[in-house]
């Protein structure tokens, strides 16, 4: 049985929290529901100090504000849309249609067909998440969605000039600078200035994320997402230093995200604690990273790495890095994760913000039912059916009618029972006339 070295604190404790969120949110999304732009200006000044005439920015303020972005941030936010862009193509590539012939006459079909409208929340606050427009945009568009409202953030009351020209360069058909539950409610039930859209994609702030939760349903969502999550297997080859460095890369996400570590090495898990406790006074982020790994860090060690890998597979993390001798490994031993980073040549700040593989990730366990955001998620896969044939239109007529009645719909049976006759009224022996 793996050891343990350190543990988090109760879940209990977690889900407490999460119902004061459950119910603020509650009321600020019927609250826009009744009262649409007016609620929405209420609580951008309230909450981001933000009460513009128009949340959308025009071409023209677009263009303004793309140009005071220096020209190095703008060439580093063409390159990594360059590597969302290539890979998000080689998703939809890999997305096949057909058309195919079951019985004479009988032809069945697939489609992907986009949704016509998406919403792209990019967080901003303490963390402008520039890299969130290139995930939920890009992709969108990749996907063929023809129209994209992409919302984010003022920061403390100034324009994320940087964030702004991230949406514009991906492709974002609206731009409104508009956060939290008041945007993902807008674009969710629309008002008089935004239309609302069929899906809504991208991370935020347990807010963000419950006024999702509480309006799936009424519009498509990416996924449930919680906490940013990291998880390190690990083993005696692995550099404790770096991996106490990465543990921490993604605790500053905020004070309650998971980061854990599972290795075969009792003397790794140690020199790894000692490294944090290290680095953790001289963080500029310390304040989200140190209450992160005091509550939520874990440190187990496992005898043997088909352990470890079993382990990691129970906490279904939405990060896993695997510093192993033969990292590729777990791409066999493991199924439960959100996104795997073999080897010490690439961690989770590669995929959080560079590589192009998406970062909009499932969290809470969700990994064990599905995977993190893809072009495929704006997509709709649909079907359709032609049958030409009278002779199999009668045998499926023939069928359907017996099956039908079997579960007693007398309706769907008579459906079947025309095609049967071949459109014969006369030889039908429910039909009245």
């Amino acid at each position: 049985m793996p050891k343990v070295l350190k543990s988090a604190v109760p879940v209990e404790q977690v889900a407490a929290q999460r119902t004061d969120v459950a119910e603020r949110v509650r009321a600020i999304i019927a609250d826009i529901r009744e009262r649409g732009d007016a609620a929405v200006a209420e609580y951008s000044a309230k909450f981001d100090s933000w009460s513009p005439e128009s949340f959308r920015l025009s071409p023209e303020r677009i263009q303004e504000i793309v140009a005071r972005v220096p020209d190095q941030v703008l060439e580093d936010i063409r390159f990594v849309q360059d590597q969302v862009r290539t890979f998000a193509r080689h998703q939809r590539d890999s997305l096949r249609e057909f058309e195919v012939e079951t019985l004479p006459g009988v032809h069945l079909g697939q489609k992907h067909v986009p949704v016509a409208a998406a919403g792209a929340y990019v967080p901003g606050g303490r963390y402008p998440l520039t890299a969130s427009a290139h995930m939920t945009i890009v992709t969108a568009k990749v996907a063929g969605v023809p129209r994209v409202a992409a919302c984010t953030p003022p920061i403390r009351g100034e324009v994320p000039e940087a964030t702004v020209a991230a949406m514009h360069l991906a492709g974002a058909d609206e731009i409104y600078l508009l956060g939290g539950v008041q945007a993902v409610a807008a674009l969710a039930v629309g008002t008089e200035t935004i239309g609302r859209v069929d899906l809504i994609a991208g991370p935020g702030n347990a807010y963000v994320a419950e006024a999702k939760r509480q309006l799936f349903g009424e519009v498509g969502i990416d996924l449930f997402a919680g906490p940013t999550e990291v998880l390190i297997v690990a083993d005696h080859t692995a550099d404790p230093f770096v991996v106490a460095v990465d543990l921490l890369s993604q605790a500053e996400h905020g004070p309650d995200s998971p980061a854990v570590l599972i290795t075969t090495s009792a003397d790794l898990a140690r020199e790894v604690l000692g490294h944090v406790e290290a680095l953790l006074p001289g963080m500029p982020t310390r304040d989200f990273a140190e209450p992160a790994w005091r509550d939520h860090g874990e440190i187990h060690v496992a005898d043997t790495l088909d352990e470890a890998f079993a382990l990691a597979d129970t906490f279904a993390s939405e990060h896993v890095q695997v510093l192993t001798e033969q990292p590729r490994q777990a791409l066999e031993k493991m199924r439960d994760y959100g996104a795997l980073f073999l080897g010490p040549g690439t961690c989770v700040s590669f995929g959080d913000k560079v590589i192009g593989t998406n970062h909009v990730l499932p969290t809470r366990g969700a990994a064990r039912h599905t995977g993190g955001l893809w072009v495929g998620k704006y997509l709709k896969t649909v079907t359709y059916q032609e049958v030409t044939s009278s002779e199999s239109s009668v045998r499926l007529g023939e069928v359907c009618g017996r099956a039908a009645r079997v579960e007693l719909f007398e309706g769907h049976a008579r459906s079947g029972d025309v095609r049967a006759a071949g459109f014969r009224r006369g030889e039908l022996p429910w039909n009245p006339a």
